[in-house]
């Protein structure tokens, strides 16, 4: 059985994750922050799964990788679960506030459905968190992606790097801290940018933002916690985050 944990309590209680000198690698906060957003793979070959090929240990994958979309050919994003109706959660600097961009579903390898190409518009932006969200013209007959504030051991992510049909990677939790997740040997490239990181349950916990994974295994990648984003938003609501 996975365990879980609360990244609120993760934050406060994970020695390992906050500066502890017995720290074990790879380290997370306070390790520096990117100056910007970077794509890394974790060790000397990236590996991603074609979803429809996918047969890992993430049950949910398949339920869920029809709200991920690829956005304007350069980016990830996922059509998330709000009171106020869906709407598309991606990195904030994949877009531009007030913005259109192209969204497409189920742009992938032997695809499973129709694909849908629709317009979605940039209705908040934000850095710090980076995050958007965007409106669509056209809502798909799928059911959008829950969010959650707990993490487990196994994380996922469900993107399109370089803009290529829809591919799975797998990782680890490494730590959360200050509003950020972070994890190891978890791929990422350019185009992944604004992809739900999901946990094993196959909940949104964060989105993938940056990267500083090395060739040689070390280091993680992280993105921004979906409960310090909702914090941020107007849009989303503390009763939108489904699973605490």
């Amino acid at each position: 059985m996975v365990r879980t944990a609360s990244i609120t309590a993760l934050a406060a209680c994970l020695a390992c994750a906050c500066g502890d000198a017995a720290a074990p690698v790879p380290m997370v906060c306070p390790a520096a922050r990117t100056a910007g957003p970077v794509a890394s793979q974790c060790g000397p070959s990236a590996d991603f799964t074609p979803v429809n090929a996918y047969d890992g240990p993430i049950a949910a994958v398949q339920e869920r990788e029809d709200a991920v979309v690829l956005l304007g050919g350069d980016c990830t994003g996922t059509l998330i679960a709000a009171a106020a109706g869906p709407v598309v959660l991606t990195a904030g600097h994949c877009v531009t506030l007030g913005g259109s961009v192209l969204v497409a579903f189920n742009v992938e390898d032997n695809p499973d459905g129709d694909t849908l190409v629709t317009d979605g518009t940039v209705f908040e932006q934000a850095t710090e968190p980076d995050y958007a969200l965007l409106r669509l013209d056209q809502l798909p007959a799928i059911t959008p992606t829950p969010l959650t504030t707990r993490t487990s051991e196994t994380l996922v992510v469900i993107q399109h790097p370089r803009g290529r049909p829809k591919v799975v990677a797998e990782g680890q939790l490494a730590g959360a801290c200050d509003g950020l997740v972070y994890y190891a040997d978890l791929d990422t490239l350019v185009g992944s940018s604004g992809a739900g990181v999901l946990t094993s349950d196959g909940y949104v916990v964060g989105v993938h933002t940056d990267g500083d994974c090395a060739i040689d295994g070390g280091g993680t990648n992280h993105g921004w916690t979906a409960e310090r984003i909702v914090a941020a938003s107007a849009y989303l609501q503390d009763q939108d985050i489904a699973d605490r």
